[in-house]
């Protein structure tokens, strides 16, 4: 019994420690990740494998770790629902990126969102000019939505393909 339990114990522990790395490394959706951080994701779960299941390297260890990490995930994601103050921690905010034309450079350089990847959502939208933008905004899940105004263009979204790092990330 104690064998579970200190598998419980140390996947927990492991996982806390990868939300939080994560969240403090400005990940915000896997949507963002790209090759350098999927690589790394890999390598850190091989690397904390064993720090998850100690010396059990049986099925029963590894299907214990798993479900205990899955369970964990359920509670966490049904207490950040929950909680507001958590849920303001743990979650990032959309970002306005266009006002009525006009962008706003520093909240563009504080995302890596480059001019480029901002005319790239626009043409996905069918806009021509940044004055044709009512409002652009850099939503939670890594998306850039554009709200024209016009009823004639096709409102859709744009994925973005990878995360730049900016000055202030360094």
């Amino acid at each position: 019994m104690y064998e579970i339990l200190d598998i419980i114990l140390r996947s927990t522990a492991v996982y806390l420690f990868m939300v939080i790395a994560i969240r403090l490394s400005g990940r915000k959706e896997l949507s963002q990740l790209n090759t350098s951080d999927v690589v790394l994701i890999l390598l850190i779960s091989n690397a904390v494998q064993n720090a998850m299941v100690g010396p059990d390297t049986s099925l029963l260890g590894g299907l214990i770790a798993a479900a205990s990490l899955f369970l964990l995930n359920l509670f966490l994601k049904r207490v950040v629902f929950r909680n507001r103050k958590l849920r303001e921690l743990v979650l990032e905010k959309p970002v306005i990126l266009v006002h009525e034309g006009k962008p706003d450079a520093r909240a563009m350089d504080r995302l890596g969102i480059t001019r480029d990847e901002l005319e790239e959502a626009m043409r996905e939208h069918g806009v021509d000019t940044l004055k044709d933008v009512k409002l652009a905004m850099f939503e939670i899940d890594g998306n850039i939505s554009i709200i024209t105004g016009d009823e004639k263009l096709k409102q859709t979204y744009y994925r973005r393909k990878r995360k730049h790092k900016s000055l202030t990330d360094l």
